[in-house]
């Protein structure tokens, strides 16, 4: 049996990893953990993954600025996307306590996501590259007075004790992943739900993205989601990136997409895919 090569940001055990197992399946992959966001992008291009999982925004911690940025330029298409409820718990080493650690190591956002069990043991807040990273440094040194703030996958594969499960302040903390492939998904007409995702640049003229969206209200096209963030160092133009309800090659859609490219310098079309089953009404 050949399994796919799925690429994603982080350690094994991390977030991503887990997203990658829910969204293929555990028995069907083989999983190609990168160091950074660059790496993950550029897996599928130098051959060594045939797509890739990458977290675009959270709704604790707003859009991942990197991915923002590098989704554009990658040449990938998004074919699928898959929310994932993110649970960290307190881990450390087997027969260990969390009253006995003085350090939590963990990734900034997740130090920033589990306050309340950080001020409840008075731990000192280490910054490392990953949560999954940070399950595996306090594995390998073999130090009691640390301890991490990871998913529980990381505390299998590593062989930690969970001392406290689901520590985070918010219990409807969720990151949106998406799934990047080389080829565009083929929309049918038999999916339940489809988004478009695309990024977009207007005119610096009054109005322009009121003029650049118009098309959108017309012809009854619904926004799910609209951001904004500076593409280069001119700060005079923002690019914008969107969701949207429907696939391009809908009809309502492509005449809001005209409208679109009537009034922007340029858009480009991430990709139109089956919306998760997560989202409500799929």
């Amino acid at each position: 049996m050949e399994y796919m090569k799925i690429a994603f940001q982080g350690e094994l055990g991390s977030n991503s990893h887990t997203a990658v197992l829910q969204f293929y399946g555990e028995t069907s992959v083989e999983t190609v953990p990168c160091r950074t966001f660059e790496e993950a992008f550029s897996a599928i291009p130098n051959g060594l993954a045939d797509a890739a999982v990458i977290p675009i925004d959270n709704s604790s911690n707003g859009r991942v600025a990197d991915v923002h940025h590098l989704l554009p330029k990658s040449g990938l298409h998004i074919i699928g996307e898959h929310f994932l409820p993110i649970e960290f718990q307190l881990m450390g080493l087997k027969g260990g306590r969390a009253e006995d650690a003085r350090q939590v190591l963990s990734h900034v956002h997740a130090h920033g996501q589990c306050r309340g069990v950080i001020r409840k043991y008075g731990y000192e807040s280490v910054t490392v590259h990953d949560t999954a990273g940070a399950a595996k440094i306090v594995a390998e040194r073999g130090d009691p007075s640390q301890v991490a703030l990871a998913p529980k996958l990381a505390a299998e594969l590593y062989g930690l004790d969970i001392f406290e499960a689901s520590v985070s302040d918010s219990d409807d903390n969720t990151t949106r992943f998406v799934v990047l492939a080389p080829d565009p998904y083929e929309v049918t007409g038999r999916e339940a739900q489809v988004v478009t995702s695309l990024v977009f640049k207007t005119r610096s003229v009054p109005a322009a993205l009121y003029k650049a969206l118009t098309g959108f209200a017309t012809n009854g096209v619904n926004i799910t989601k609209l951001e904004s963030y500076i593409a280069d160092a001119s700060f005079a133009v923002a690019q914008f990136y969107a969701d949207i309800d429907g696939a391009a090659s809908d009809p309502d859609v492509a005449l809001a997409l005209q409208d679109l490219n009537y009034f922007s310098e340029n858009v480009l079309i991430l990709g139109s895919y089956p919306a998760s089953s997560f989202r409500k009404g799929v």
